[in-house]
């Protein structure tokens, strides 16, 4: 049997010594395979997977399977082989399950056999035979005929731990998705959330559609975005930072209900919540308010939380979240009032304000006009206390400058954001639908552009040209898929639930 056994000393080529001599063996093994014939042959068709032959037998009696006549061929990855002469039993694992198989000389014959005992954990394999289950009750396949389809060249680790090994599940997502199950657990969950959402919005006669990529102004978000070229426009654009303003004019468009699973491209930090390339769904809704969307985001991840894990009660971490509804609603000031020395007296009064901010180290610099410093005190007093689903109302329209004002107070805007274990989930509002209001607030933005904010909204003309053509009274969300599919798969870092994130260059000792 080959194995890793995690010994590993360094050497020029920066790969453990061990490893290099697993490889210089396996490649040994491979250049004879080439003298021999065809080393990677593409003529096996499997008639069944490891999981719909555990279903088919399931609740079956050792005597009751050995009495099926029929063969089965399965193909897969080797991921353990022992070995006792002159038979072995393999561990074989499909895009489905495992299933064990066993390998005997005499049913064989010696050429095959031979062959079989060259085999390494890693290789592809092609098996054929019936299934029978031995005396501690596996069921097993009994190979009749055992083949190489694909030589693996590298071992498989063992073990993967320490920071080290972290990184370079990050790096090698391949390698990870085969050595750990759990893995390509939480990545099956991501394709049904996803899915789920798409059925979830369907269901509501919401439309799916495609916005650009490239724009020519980020727009929809504050946040830095990435600057690509096009060589034959001459023309700079941005990767978007979100989909939004592209959305709404399909609303002006008269498409009432419109929504996009969209990858977004923001130019900043990279961080256990964050990644510069991330996925969310925005949707939005013609003749209706924010307060409907949250009612509506109630009803989905409740719906998506029993997908993933069978209960709307999921664990992540040390904490039980429920995603039953309602949800806790609040203000952004009463957040405050919560968990600050802060009252109703004076949570809305600038000086106290800024003299709570100076307490809390938040930069002078960068603190938010008027009343938009009552969301950078919130960031820092409130918002990781909001462990349960909770709904913060009542943003200061500095920092909301797509939103409608509020009837009752226009010193704030109709939004929500959702807050999960400390994170934001989601971000909603009655949108800004009068296009001088938004002309004026872009030109706000533009100032504090021109101030120094590079997260300041840029003006987009053409969008306000849309919104004078006359945009229906409208709500509109977006909600993070990563951050989402972190806390239904119990997961620490978004890293572990994107594919491929975005890491710092791999520099080799």
């Amino acid at each position: 049997m080959n194995r890793d056994d995690g010994k590993r000393g360094a050497t020029q080529s920066g790969e453990p010594a061990d490893e290099q001599q697993q490889v210089a063996v396996r490649r040994s093994k491979l250049a004879l395979l080439r003298e021999r014939g065809q080393a990677f042959p593409n003529d096996f068709v499997p008639d069944t997977t490891c999981a719909d032959l555990a279903a088919r037998f399931d609740g079956r009696e050792g005597d009751e399977v050995e009495k099926t006549t029929a063969t089965y061929a399965l193909a897969g990855r080797l991921m353990a082989i022992r070995s006792f002469g002159k038979s072995a039993f393999l561990a074989l694992r499909d895009g489905s399950g495992r299933i064990q198989l066993f390998a005997e000389k005499k049913k064989l014959g010696d050429d095959v056999y031979d062959a079989v005992k060259k085999f390494d954990v890693g290789d592809i394999v092609a098996v054929r035979g019936p299934a029978f289950r031995t005396r501690t009750g596996e069921l097993t396949v009994r190979a009749e005929s055992l083949r190489l389809l694909a030589k693996s060249l590298r071992p498989l680790p063992e073990k993967w731990h320490g920071l080290t090994d972290v990184e370079m599940r990050y790096r090698q997502r391949y390698v990870d998705l085969i050595a750990n199950d759990d893995v390509a657990r939480k990545f099956r969950v991501r394709a049904a959330v996803v899915a789920g959402v798409r059925q979830f919005l369907g269901d509501k006669g919401f439309l799916e559609v495609e916005t650009p990529m490239m724009q020519p102004i980020a727009g929809g978000a504050a946040a830095r975005p990435f600057i690509t070229h096009h060589n034959a426009l001459s023309l700079d654009l941005f990767l978007r930072i979100a989909p939004e303003l592209y959305l709404k004019r399909l609303v002006v468009g008269g498409f009432e209900r419109v929504f996009e699973l969209n990858r977004n491209f923001r130019n900043e930090g990279i961080s256990i919540q964050h990644n510069p390339e991330f996925t969310m769904c925005e949707f939005y809704q013609a003749y209706a308010t924010y307060e409907d969307l949250m009612d509506l985001t109630e009803l989905m991840l409740a719906q998506l939380a029993v997908a993933a894990t069978g209960n709307t009660t999921v664990t992540y971490g040390e904490l039980q979240l429920e995603f039953s509804a309602p949800f806790a609603r609040m203000t952004m000031a009463e957040a405050v009032v919560r968990h600050s020395r802060l009252d109703e007296s004076n949570v809305l009064d600038r000086s106290a304000l800024e003299a709570l901010a100076g307490d809390l180290g938040i930069d002078a610099a960068k603190r938010k006009p008027g009343l938009g410093l009552l969301a950078d005190v919130f960031e820092e007093v409130a918002e990781e206390s909001l462990v349960q689903p909770t709904f913060i109302t009542d943003f200061p329209v500095e920092v909301s400058p797509l939103a409608r004002l509020r009837d009752s107070d226009p010193r704030f805007v109709d939004r929500f954001e959702l807050y999960v274990a400390g994170r934001e989930i989601a971000n909603g509002f009655s949108e800004l639908n009068d296009p001088e209001d938004q002309e004026r607030r872009f030109h706000e933005q533009f100032g504090m552009r021109e101030a120094g904010d590079h997260e300041a909204h840029m003006m987009d003309e053409d969008y306000v040209c849309a919104l004078e053509y006359g945009m229906p009274p409208t709500a509109g969300e977006g909600i993070g898929i990563d951050r989402l599919v972190m806390l239904l798969t119990d997961s620490a870092s978004i890293r572990d639930v994107i594919l491929f994130p975005q890491l710092k260059p791999h520099v080799r000792g």
